[in-house]
């Protein structure tokens, strides 16, 4: 392929330099796929230390939807440094953060007036959308999924659902978390289709609301559109919609973590579009800037409202360079018929 380019075995001689340099310096519980060393990337490829050249599948974890090294993100970074590098959004005002927190009210899914809360990474914006949604409905309650990933921090990891790489060791793990199945329409059990086992997944998270926590005690609901670590898996529309129901019924809130799904990587803005419901709380993070650590809690204004002041902010959330690399990266999203290649990969 004319792209890929390869002047070295891999790793190359100074990839595996780093890579000593690394294993010495940097603790082992660390996890890295590939022992190769990148010195730059643009759009689709990356450059190694050794000067190979290799398409990159994995975009730092699902994080360059614009690609990398965006002309118009790189450009609104420098244009910023220049300016401001950080303000703190907890002691002053700044262009950026109600610009980008418009942005994100105007393209969440819902026809209703919408906040937004920004912050650094997506395992924080879990954590904000839990607080924010405990705060609305005054319960504690969460009910996550068999599969998901929501982060690395004690709550966030008490609701990711693999042991053995996220979890092993790191207990006691936060309460009032259920878990349930989530129906994989890949993986049905056995003697069972993929409708059958939507049908029994949706009839168990009624059972749940008498088996396992009473509807006056939930919260909220979190659900990833499209499953990232449990195996890229849309969600299917009808669960969506059962979710939607059910929080309907009980004033839990229903919360779209599109972390992962988001920034345009289905072909629309959320990946909960394409089945028409509307969550009450989304949470956008990786791609969103482009490699500039950033994260939001977007949604319904009386819930977003819900926590007392200082509740909720962090020192670096939202800072002015976090906000144009954001705002970069959703006018290209935005771009006439950026998307439409998102769909036709898919």
């Amino acid at each position: 392929m004319p792209y890929i380019k390869l002047n070295t075995p891999i790793p190359g001689p100074q990839s595996v330099a780093l890579q000593k340099r690394r294993a010495e310096a940097v603790p082992k519980g660390l996890g890295q796929a590939n022992a190769v060393a990148v010195a730059s990337a643009q759009g689709s490829l990356v450059t190694d230390v050794d000067g190979n050249t290799f398409i990159d599948l994995a975009c730092g974890i699902g994080m360059m939807a614009v690609g990398h090294n965006h002309p118009r993100v790189v450009q609104a970074i420098q244009n910023q440094v220049a300016q401001a590098v950080h303000a703190g959004a907890l002691v002053v005002n700044f262009e950026g953060y109600p610009a980008l927190a418009e942005r994100l009210n105007s393209l969440t899914p819902g026809d209703f007036p919408k906040k937004t809360l920004l912050a650094n990474g997506g395992a924080e914006a879990v954590e904000n959308a839990v607080k924010i949604a405990r705060a609305y409905t005054g319960r504690a309650g969460i009910i996550v999924f068999e599969g998901a990933y929501h982060g690395r921090t004690n709550l966030t990891m008490s609701m990711t659902s693999k042991y053995g790489l996220f979890k092993k060791g790191f207990g006691p793990f936060a309460s009032e978390v259920y878990r349930l199945p989530f129906p994989n329409p890949y993986r049905p059990p056995a003697g069972m289709d993929a409708e059958g086992w939507t049908d029994w997944c949706c009839w168990n998270l009624e059972n749940a609301l008498v088996a396992q926590i009473d509807g006056s005690a939930l919260a909220c609901i979190v659900i990833e559109p499209v499953m990232g670590e449990g195996g890229f898996i849309p969600t299917p529309a009808r669960f969506l919609r059962k979710i939607r129901e059910i929080c309907d019924r009980t004033g839990a809130v229903m919360i779209a973590d599109e972390i992962q799904s988001g920034s345009g990587r289905t072909g629309k803005m959320y990946a909960i579009e394409h089945s028409g419901v509307v969550p009450d709380l989304v949470i956008t993070a990786k791609s969103l800037g482009a490699g500039v650590p950033v994260s939001a809690v977007t949604g319904r204004a009386e819930i977003m409202d819900a926590p007392h002041l200082g509740g909720i902010g962090s020192t670096y959330g939202g800072s002015p360079l976090a906000c144009a690399a954001a705002l970069a990266v959703l006018d290209t999203l935005h771009e006439p018929g950026f998307m439409d290649n998102a769909r036709t990969v898919e």
